[in-house]
């Protein structure tokens, strides 16, 4: 076995109802003046003002920042920061999806010393002081609660990652419960972005180790079996729960194992057309693990085990059974499944392929080399 590293949230915590608990944990961290960082839908939907009152009865003293933007821009998380700063918040909680959660780890960096956001894209570049972070999704997908990752949009067509360990939270807090009301569109995307972390950490060729093994085995599983269930039966609180650990696991799994060429050819799709992200990943998912069959057949027939039990034959047989399996999946779930559909035609082929490889930090992940060429012929198998 080769040496690795895994890296983790300090605490996780899974309790359906759970949120009702976040004034403990935020106290533990030693926080008396609390900022929320989350969006607009989370506070329409109604999830927000339970929690705001839970932490105010605390005796916490309570700021909101509720304009976190999907694949939140680089205003956004200067704002973010800026009001962290000017309330005195001494502990920072994310609450709503990825982006609201990717949001407030920038936030609890940039708010807790004089780090420049322009000085910390790429790998381990942040230093300094982070404020006490606690972080709680309310989909079942990016699997943020958990990464050392964040995500920003820098301009048309571009995202920016910030990868470091100094990102990972003190607190992660899955309540199902949260998670109840989601419509069944963002229930299959981001059950399927989920999907995509449990795959790309399996197959990665940097990092790959048995820990991440194992958590994207067990996600895939939890993954597979219960996507069904919750889309057709919204209100099953088991299922919801079983899926946001799955995605949780995923998320552990590609924190240490990271994600590659559907990222990469996602985040174009997300950047220029403010596709969601999980629905980017899903469009792009069958031409990318075809494209990559050559090199991660043996991989993807072991990941069929758990999706596929009574599959059979080959390696190269389970392998593309998992695959057809994952095509097939979008469409049943009742979700867009080729790019036209979303507005993208074959004269922003170019633009995509070009932006997908200036994603080298995904890239460099992939199981089969992948280039400018290769991308476009991806995307055009994709319209």
């Amino acid at each position: 076995m080769q040496a690795f590293a895994f890296h983790a949230a300090k605490a996780l915590f899974v309790a359906p109802g759970g949120a009702a608990q976040l004034a403990e944990h935020v106290l533990r961290l030693g926080g008396r003046s609390v900022m929320v960082v989350t969006d607009p839908g989370v506070v329409r939907a109604g999830l927000l003002e339970p929690v705001l009152q839970g932490l105010r009865g605390a005796g916490l003293a309570v700021s909101c920042f509720a304009d976190v933007e999907p694949d939140p821009p680089v205003d956004v998380v200067l704002r973010a920061a800026g009001q962290a700063r000017a309330s005195g918040a001494d502990c920072i909680v994310g609450f709503g999806g990825g982006s609201s959660l990717d949001a407030a780890k920038l936030a609890a960096v940039l708010a807790g010393g004089d780090t420049r956001l322009e000085d910390i894209y790429g790998v381990d570049k942040v230093r300094g002081h982070r404020l006490p972070l606690a972080l709680v999704p309310t989909t079942a997908g990016t699997g943020s609660e958990v990464t050392p990752i964040a995500i920003v949009t820098t301009g048309e067509g571009m995202k920016q990652g910030v990868v470091s360990p100094v990102l990972l939270p003190d607190v992660a807090l899955l309540d199902a419960d949260l998670t109840l009301g989601l419509p069944r569109a963002v229930t299959a995307a981001t059950g399927i972005d989920a999907m995509v972390h449990a795959i790309e950490a399996y197959t990665s060729k940097r990092l790959k180790n048995p820990v991440s093994d194992s958590l994207a085995r067990e996600a895939l599983c939890l993954l597979s079996r219960n996507i069904h269930r919750v889309c057709d039966t919204p209100s099953d609180r088991a299922a919801r729960q079983d899926m946001l650990l799955g995605a949780c696991m995923a998320g552990m799994a590609f924190a240490n194992a990271p994600v590659a060429a559907v990222h990469a050819l996602a985040y174009p799709v997300g950047a220029r057309f403010h596709v969601p992200h999980g629905l980017s990943n899903s469009l792009v998912l069958g031409p990318v693990l075809r494209f990559n069959l050559p090199a991660a057949h043996g991989h993807y027939a072991e990941l069929a085990g758990q999706v596929l039990p009574d599959a059979e034959g080959s390696v190269e047989a389970r392998a593309t059974a998992l695959i057809e399996w994952l095509e097939a999946l979008p469409g049943a779930l009742g979700i867009p499944t080729r790019l036209a559909q979303v507005g993208i035609g074959a004269g922003d082929i170019d633009a995509l392929a070009d932006d997908a490889m200036r994603q080298t930090r995904l890239l460099v992940n992939n199981p089969r080399e992948l280039g400018r060429d290769d991308a476009a012929a991806l995307y055009r198998l994709a319209l």
